[in-house]
């Protein structure tokens, strides 16, 4: 028989007088105070390590919870047409009870079985009150029930406590967490930052690295669940691009978690820097994004900025690139376009292998004879000052960043 249905006009609590069941709750309510004393004691003596709360008139929240829920308890029982199912649950103490040990970092496992204890030792005491007034055994057995059933309410009530305390602890850390990043990750800083970092990762309990590497993802869906980052890593949500800041990045194994953590995300981690030069990376790691948001670098997964220096060395300054290639490659421009496209994958493929018709023809795939005659027609148009190493570095210069962006295209004969 379940405990919502002990209670009921048929069942063998109802069955016992009524001058026996109000004489039951006299002496149960004359006694509450003693028993709460005698379970309070007992809790103290198994877990020593609870902490005792007082209220404002110093004494413990503990023991008038406990009071209160043998008053209510025993004044549910007591009610004249016994028609009730749960006993009604005492508010609020259970509920900060809950949120104390929520607020500690503890499970609810002590606590819970404290309640089970209480329940206990409060049954003994009520089957020797009703041995006592020769209340029938059926109709006690129905008291356990209800005691039960009762003792799940208190669970009820602190469980949500504890849910709420965890929930108000998880919004804090997250406000912290994003102060902390928004410091490490502005541009300018009054004096240095260090102090401020240093505090502000003590809150959170965050060990400051020493070099970090900064973060931004594209979300694969507008409801994206957070990636599973793990504590360290410092991720920042609240963004339309989401910020993180990765520590110690070159540490053993941190790319490998990372990449699982970050399946089916795409973005960018900027290089590794000092901690409070953060910002820095930031700037690459955006940049990178804009890069793979125009083609220029692979997209649909997370990149490391460190493996694409070139492009985003070459790809960044665009106009000052597409400048210095105006002057550089006039010679080109009065070629037909695949001529002058052919002579500037030759011209790029002598310019890297500083080889001679041999190499560079290996290189691009062409017969060498093709390169001696493609190498002649440029020394026509360029003249002297392809040995001239500050202009060979310059036309390598816009030559690889026109390869990056696939102006070269293919080597043809």
């Amino acid at each position: 028989m379940t405990a919502s249905r002990t209670l009921t006009a048929r069942s063998a609590w109802h069955a016992v007088p009524r001058h026996q069941v109000r004489r039951f709750a006299e002496i149960a309510l004359a006694e509450a105070p003693a028993l709460a004393e005698e379970i309070m004691g007992e809790i103290r003596r198994e877990y020593p390590h609870l902490p005792v709360v007082l209220d404002d008139s110093g004494e413990p929240m503990a023991l008038i919870g406990i009071r209160r829920a043998i008053e209510a308890f025993v004044r549910h029982l007591a009610q004249g047409d016994h028609t009730v199912g749960r006993p009604t649950v005492p508010p609020g103490v259970f509920q900060d009870f809950g949120r104390g040990e929520g607020r500690g970092g503890r499970s609810l496992d002590a606590l819970q079985a404290t309640y089970r204890m209480g329940v206990r030792m409060a049954w003994r005491r009520f089957a020797e009150i009703g041995q006592r007034l020769d209340i029938p055994p059926p109709a006690m057995y129905e008291l356990v029930d209800a005691g039960y059933e009762y003792l799940d309410g208190l669970v009820d009530q602190s469980v949500r406590g504890y849910a709420e305390a965890a929930a108000r602890q998880a919004g804090e850390r997250l406000r912290l967490q994003r102060r902390l990043t928004d410091l490490m990750l502005a541009e300018h800083h009054r004096g240095d930052p260090s102090d401020a970092l240093a505090e502000r990762a003590a809150r959170i309990g965050w060990p400051v690295p020493g070099r970090v590497a900064a973060g931004v993802l594209l979300r694969p869906a507008r409801e994206a669940v957070a990636p599973a980052v793990g504590q360290g890593v410092l991720l920042d949500m609240e963004h339309e691009r989401p910020r993180m800041i990765v520590p110690e990045p070159d540490a053993a194994g941190r790319r490998e978690l990372l990449d699982r953590a970050l399946a089916g995300w795409s973005g960018a981690i900027g290089p590794p820097v000092p901690v409070t030069e953060a910002a820095k990376s930031l700037r690459w790691a955006e940049a990178a994004v804009r890069l793979m948001e125009r083609g220029l670098l692979p997209s649909g997964e997370v990149l490391y900025c460190a493996e694409h220096t070139e492009a985003l060395v070459l790809l960044q300054p665009e106009e000052l690139i597409d400048d210095l290639a105006l002057r550089c490659l006039a010679p080109l421009a009065h070629c037909a376009p695949a001529h002058g496209q052919r002579l500037a994958q030759t011209l790029l493929a002598w310019l890297e292998t500083r080889g001679g018709a041999p190499e560079v023809a290996a290189r691009l795939g062409v017969h060498p004879q093709t390169v001696r005659y493609r190498l002649r027609q440029i020394r026509e148009l360029f003249g002297g000052s392809v040995d001239d190493p500050d202009r060979r570095f310059e036309l390598e210069l816009v030559l690889r960043a026109h390869r990056l962006r696939g102006l070269l295209g293919n080597a043809v004969e």
